[in-house]
């Protein structure tokens, strides 16, 4: 295998044959590849893309380049939740203990930002004292005992998607259909869940932001899982506005916390339903998807979901107090609102616009390296729709200094869209596909 023959094939549009795709991903897998080939090859991928069967043999590769899972041994059936990002998607943070509630096993593996993306491993981070990094062993044990467990790729889960991931958010190549869909299955496929429900986004804040790029995605990954032995399903979702009225690690967290309370957005309240009702029909707890979302609702309303996500912050060692307290995480040193200069209805909120503001603010990462600053970002959001007068604040920022959010202030203003008439309400959820 001469690493800089596969680059120059797939840069040519040419097909990797198997073996030689195999041993690309495993000599990266082991460090014997370096990363600027790696990122010669996912460019050449970005550009010429990979025929259906060179995405398979690459997720495969992948998954293999590490340990896989086995949870046959529990009593409680075993599903996951997988969500191509987002503005504002906390969705994971809840939905982990609900479905959990409801007796299913959710061993659930994300992943950091991509991009603009906040990633659901540096939300639970915000938490004081929560280990995303736990051992297989542990994960195992938390699993058994709580029920759920969210936890980071360890160095021997997936390594080869470890690495890669980290690589694409940082060269411009996270939007490509066959990078994306070995990622995530690559991972998933490892954690050993027997099933898997999707949330495959499109819009201005996602990384597909044309319905039908989506839709080829979300079959794509449904393809994928089925032809290895999976039930997979998936959720076509709208990510044109943020979700919820939060973006940004803590105040995601202190959002996720009131939706466990009974008191989250509408939208996150919604989403978090549908998702977890699929994934009671996917792991056999539940014959169809309505009865499935009103056992949610009622692990909802009861407050099993809010005390089984107390128990996983403090299985992996979190201050669980934070649940009657989410003021017990760490604070911006500066808030500062963004008003609107005239009146109007919300027309539309840029969710594109917010993650970029949220960025610069210090709450995602420009380099792989770059630290994130936890609580940063956005709060008290306004939706599409809503009334707003002028001088009424729009959105309250969270910054380091008020400096920085004075910086931010123009770009946060020109992400909310004030119009003299309200739009037309848009669906948040497009459509289904069943593997």
């Amino acid at each position: 295998m001469v690493p800089q023959w596969i680059i120059e094939r797939k840069r040519d549009g040419g097909a990797v044959p198997e073996a030689d795709l195999r041993a690309f991903v495993a000599a990266y897998a082991a460090g014997e590849l370096p990363d600027y080939q790696m990122a010669a090859f996912a460019m050449a991928v970005f550009f010429q893309g990979m025929a259906f069967e060179e995405t398979v043999v690459l997720t495969d590769a992948m998954m293999r380049s590490g340990d896989v899972l086995d949870w046959s041994d529990l009593e409680r059936p075993t599903v996951d939740k997988h969500s191509t990002g987002g503005i504002g998607d906390k969705i994971s943070i809840p939905l982990a203990p609900l479905v959990a509630a409801a007796g299913a096993a959710v061993p659930m593996i994300s992943g950091r930002g991509l991009g603009i993306t906040g990633g659901t491993l540096d939300k639970l981070e915000s938490i004081p004292g929560y280990d995303t990094q736990l051992s297989n062993a542990a994960f195992r044990r938390v699993l058994e005992t709580v029920g759920c467990s969210i936890i980071g790729q360890t160095a021997r889960l997936a390594p080869a998607d470890k690495k890669l991931y980290a690589l694409r958010d940082v060269t411009g190549t996270v939007p490509s259909i066959p990078l994306i869909s070995a990622s995530i299955m690559s991972k998933k496929l490892a954690e050993g869940a027997d099933a898997l429900a999707l949330d495959v986004k499109c819009g201005a804040g996602a990384f597909m932001k044309r319905r039908e790029d989506a839709q080829t995605l979300a079959e794509t990954l449904v393809a994928i899982g089925r032809g290895m032995g999976r039930r997979v399903s998936a959720l076509l979702t709208a990510m044109d506005q943020p979700l919820g009225r939060t973006v940004g690690n803590a105040l995601e967290i202190a959002e996720s916390i009131a939706v466990l309370k009974g008191q989250g957005p509408a939208d996150v309240v919604e989403l978090v339903v549908a998702l977890g009702g699929e994934m009671l029909v996917l792991a056999g707890l539940c014959a169809e998807r309505g009865e499935g979302m009103r056992v949610i609702r009622q692990k909802l309303d009861s407050g099993e979901g809010l005390e089984t996500f107390a128990r996983m912050v403090a299985a992996h060692g979190g201050d669980a107090g934070l649940v009657e307290n989410p003021g017990r995480m760490k604070a911006a040193g500066a808030c500062l609102d963004v008003t609107a200069d005239r009146a109007g209805h919300v027309a539309g909120v840029d969710a594109d616009g917010i993650g970029r503001v949220v960025l610069l603010l210090g709450g995602g990462r420009r380099r792989s390296a770059d630290a994130i600053d936890h609580a940063v970002g956005v709060d008290a959001l306004v939706k599409a729709g809503e009334r707003v007068e002028a001088g009424q604040p729009l959105m309250r920022l969270h910054a380091r200094s008020l400096d920085e959010a004075q910086g931010v202030l123009a770009a946060a203003r020109a992400a909310v869209a004030i119009a003299d008439a309200a739009p037309a309400p848009a669906p948040l959820i497009l459509g289904y596909l069943q593997g």
